[in-house]
């Protein structure tokens, strides 16, 4: 039976391959400290997903290595079977198959019976998804919707409370996208996940912020009140500007408590363009949800005070440095760079076509909504 990942990779070496993988070490770092080609690291990685597969374990009734060198010395001394099988404190019954397994004793070999009994011992067993073929069918058309597999999985809970056979966990989906072997979901379903990825890879490294910009009369957001801060009372926003190809721009907008999302087309980055497309949007929500908008430190907001004018919202800015003080606005933009990838020219969007994509995002599922879709939260606040 052929050996995954060549060049022939030690389970030793592979253990240690999966251990550095799960630290964060690329593909590079780990070929030179295994003393590998990336190429066959890459195949290793790749083969399973970046997921790295569950440990084997020997039946505990099985032969081992020892034993199996004790049969050969004994074949080698010329000893009966049962002579050999007395010494291991075995049924003879046991050690004359094992030996009749691989090839009697004029060819028997201890090495080469433990590596083929090794490899004998492999029970493949069908996923989840490929025994359940609605669990399956729901999976791929939410997939196709762009549902990522942990919204995914949260819905079917939500949905299917009492029917745990339609209950599947997100690892499970992203093992049947991922790991070669199993080719339960179509690969064209890979691209509809948020980053894009042909394997898992590990969490780890940071995204550099931006500079401070120089904005005259900003209130700090530690002068929020503490309303917004819990998230008590809708109404209140987090916005910043994505950024595309040749200086193109859109504005974003993610209202705290529900999440609900908004996407507004900008003609430029400056000041003037970027207020006056802001308040257009802002001034046709309903008034309970016109109360604050916290921003970054761009100078794009360098006119926060015609804004609030324009529409009764007050502005709060973000410390320098510091993205994780809009959180629900910073995962919001990450989602939207799966319709809208790094190095896209934004300026050839219409704002019909970012609205679809707004509603989109707004009917998917969200983790820290409880599974419920920030249209449907933002819609219950209105009643």
């Amino acid at each position: 039976m052929a050996t995954i990942g060549r060049p022939g990779l030690s389970r030793e070496k592979k253990a240690e391959l999966w251990q550095r993988w799960k630290h964060g070490q690329c593909a590079s770092d780990i070929a030179r400290a295994l003393a590998r080609t990336k190429g066959a690291i890459h195949h290793v990685l790749a083969f399973n997903g970046g997921i790295a597969p569950v440990a084997r374990r020997r039946c505990p009734v099985a032969l081992v290595l020892d034993e199996r060198e004790e049969i050969s010395r004994g074949i080698a001394a010329g000893q009966s079977i049962r002579r050999i099988a007395a010494g291991l404190g075995r049924s003879p019954s046991t050690v004359s198959r094992e030996v009749a397994r691989h090839g009697g004793r004029s060819a028997y070999r201890a090495a080469e019976a433990e590596a083929r009994a090794w490899d004998r011992a492999l029970r493949p067993k069908l996923c989840r998804l490929a025994s359940h073929p609605e669990l399956r069918w729901r999976v791929a058309e939410k997939l196709a919707l762009d549902w990522s597999p942990e919204q995914i999985a949260g819905w079917l809970r939500r949905t299917f409370p009492a029917d745990e056979g339609l209950w599947v966990s997100h690892e499970t989906i992203y093992c049947s996208l991922f790991v070669q072997a199993r080719g339960v979901l179509k690969k064209e379903l890979i691209g509809h996940l948020r980053a894009g990825r042909h394997m898992r890879h590990p969490k780890g490294g940071t995204t550099p912020s931006r500079l401070p910009g120089q904005i005259v009369d900003a209130i700090s957001i530690h002068e929020r009140p503490a309303e917004i801060e819990d998230r008590a009372v809708p109404g209140h926003w987090e916005g910043d500007l994505l950024s595309g190809a040749n200086n193109s721009h859109m504005a974003t907008l993610v209202e705290r408590q529900s999440r609900f999302a908004m996407l507004i087309k900008v003609r430029g980055k400056d000041t003037a363009s970027v207020v006056s497309a802001l308040s257009k949007q802002v001034r046709q929500l309903p008034l309970q949800l016109r109360r604050s908008l916290t921003w970054d430190r761009g100078k794009e907001m360098a006119a926060h005070r015609h804004f609030t004018i324009a529409t009764d919202v007050q502005v709060y800015f973000c410390d320098p440095h510091s993205p994780w003080q809009r959180g629900s606005n910073e995962n919001t933009n990450g989602l939207l760079r799966q319709y809208f990838p790094r190095g896209t020219d934004l300026s050839g969007y219409s704002q019909s076509y970012l609205n679809k994509i707004a509603l989109r995002l707004n009917q998917r599922p969200r983790k820290t909504l409880g599974f419920e879709t920030p249209a449907d939260r933002l819609r219950a606040v209105l009643q």
